[in-house]
């Protein structure tokens, strides 16, 4: 009964106290004889108490107090009407606080449940996505014990390591990764483990791979733990160094190339007065003589030997994420050395043609170049700027080191002067010649400018095979990429002999 008036809105609970009053109030009335009825307004009290804060509940209180004295039957003086109607007012008060601080802790209690609800179905969630990411993650995800025993992987992991499927728990994740016992377990003493490495790893059916792993240890009321994430790292490696052995290749044809052009111009000055020596008649019959004349045709032909440099390495380049890539490189070196670095790339960019790693090579060459020219400088600024000029995509390279003091000796290999080995722009232009590219060197009032020409690939016009026959297919001579001498063109300095 009592659960049914508490039922609906405060105000509608509020209304059945006020008819309850009402009620009793009316019964005192009019019911004669010595019985009291005043013990009756509790039932309202509890009403009040339940939807009213305590000063409304402590007026509700005075209110059935001053209804039970008027229509009750005692005489009412001082000397007991006063402790009466406080005894009165205290029980009603009293019963409407009850309630107050029942209903209030109820409440509580029914909030504090509902968001332990809601901290359960997150924490249900959270854990139902962390699983699905574990799972569908493609590196292979586990934990460990402290004795190096598996406790949870997912099926990347079973796949990476080449064992049954749901059979790596339990195993010794040491026969695997054997790298991984060196690791110290975390205590009291010890901090927690938070890093990455490289190294050997080993699957079920004895294949050794690359791994890259990312671990880290931490603590619990059971023991010490270890989680980690692999991934085989034998794909790029073999990549690197395939891509180191094409730059290898492609740099060594470019100083064979050099080194057999200044042979050539050797053996010719030598077989000149060789012929010279043979048209005096003196030395025709010495064998001696005649072998000399055969050394040098043999020689001869050895430097003429075709050591051009392939170009099958193009293909199409999005500049941009190029120079991106440049500048994740180049970034914290150039920091460390209090050089300031600013990129001004224009939107939209056509696509290039270039060997990626080349290109990057040379970018790398003209920053170090850049770089050791500023270290005496006061002031060390290094501006990139790729700009569409004509029917070139143009990427300059101007700092504020200290220039050129002769540029006409630029982009010639093997210099006694440079800082290096001499090589740097040399290489660097017979690089971007190789694609039909070039590289050339402006001065500035206040340092040096060097800049890259790019020929851009025009939508709809030609596609990768048309681009690889028009440019690739005419490799570019052992000079560097251009049907010019050697001995003619200019020859670097110390500052650009990266």
């Amino acid at each position: 009964m009592l659960s049914f008036l508490l039922r609906g809105s405060p105000k509608a609970v509020l209304l059945r106290a006020g008819l309850m009053i009402a009620l009793i109030a009316l019964a005192d009335w009019r019911i004669e004889g010595n019985i009291p009825l005043g013990f009756l307004y509790l039932f309202p009290m509890v009403l009040a108490g339940a939807v009213l804060p305590r000063w409304q509940i402590a007026l509700v209180a005075a209110a059935c107090t001053f209804l039970t004295e008027i229509f009750d039957t005692f005489d009412w003086y001082s000397p007991a009407g006063i402790p009466r109607d406080i005894l009165i007012f205290a029980a009603f008060f009293c019963m409407g606080l009850f309630v107050y601080e029942f209903a209030r802790n109820r409440k509580i209690e029914l909030d504090h449940v509902e968001r332990i609800e809601r901290e359960a179905r997150a924490r249900r969630d959270a854990e139902e996505q962390l699983e699905v990411l574990v799972e569908s993650s493609p590196a292979a995800v586990f934990t460990t014990n402290s004795e190096g025993k598996v406790l949870l992987a997912n099926e990347a992991a079973h796949r990476l390591f080449a064992v049954p499927a749901g059979s790596l728990p339990g195993r010794s994740i040491h026969e695997f990764l054997p790298s991984l016992v060196n690791i110290p377990a975390p205590d009291d003493k010890r901090p927690p483990f938070r890093t990455a490495m490289q190294c050997r790893g080993r699957r079920l059916n004895g294949e050794v791979f690359l791994a890259d792993v990312w671990f880290s240890t931490y603590f619990t009321s059971a023991g010490s733990r270890l989680a980690a994430m692999v991934v085989d790292g034998s794909e790029d490696l073999r990549n690197r160094e395939e891509l180191s052995l094409h730059q290898l290749l492609a740099g060594s044809r470019i100083l064979v190339g050099a080194v057999s052009h200044e042979i050539r111009n050797v053996c010719g000055a030598i077989a000149m007065a060789h012929a010279n020596l043979a048209r005096g008649g003196s030395l025709a019959e010495n064998k001696d003589f005649e072998a000399l004349g055969n050394l040098i045709l043999a020689l001869g032909k050895i430097a003429a030997m075709d050591l051009r440099q392939m170009a099958d390495q193009a293909s199409t380049i999005d500049l941009p994420s190029l120079l991106e890539e440049l500048r994740i490189v180049i970034e914290a070196s150039l920091a460390e050395q209090d050089i300031a670095l600013s990129m001004d790339i224009d939107a939209g960019l056509p696509q290039v043609w270039a060997d990626r790693q080349s290109l990057l090579q040379v970018f790398l060459n003209l920053t170090k170049n850049s770089e050791r020219a500023m270290l005496d400088r006061p002031r060390r600024n290094l501006d990139v700027i790729a700009r569409r000029e004509k029917q070139h995509v143009v990427i300059r390279f101007r700092d504020t080191g200290c220039g050129i003091s002769r540029p006409e000796r630029l982009f010639r290999p093997f210099q006694q002067e440079a800082q290096a080995t001499g090589l740097g722009l040399y290489l660097s232009r017979a690089f971007m010649r190789s694609f039909r590219g070039d590289l050339r060197y402006e001065p500035e009032i206040d340092g040096s400018s060097f800049i890259v020409e790019l020929s851009p690939v025009l939508a709809g016009a030609r596609d990768e095979a048309v681009l690889k026959e028009n440019y690739g297919a005419k490799n570019p001579d052992s000079a560097g990429g251009r049907s010019q001498p050697l001995s003619g063109e200019p020859q670097p300095l110390a500052r650009s002999g990266a």
